[in-house]
């Protein structure tokens, strides 16, 4: 894998990393839970994609 695979897969870890946590704090909110959710949604996704590159 190349140099900018590597780094475009780190770069969508942390995107994922941080949807993730960030989501699930506006879950917590009642008035945002929609938008923490699909934050939550989003960061697995992401984390789908990136086991499926390496793999």
């Amino acid at each position: 894998m190349s140099t900018v695979a590597s780094a475009a897969l780190a770069v969508t870890m942390i995107a994922a990393i941080l949807l993730l946590i960030f989501g699930v704090k506006l879950a917590m909110r009642p008035e945002e839970r929609q938008r923490g959710l699909l934050m939550i949604a989003c960061g697995i996704i992401f984390v789908g994609n990136v086991l499926i590159w390496t793999l």
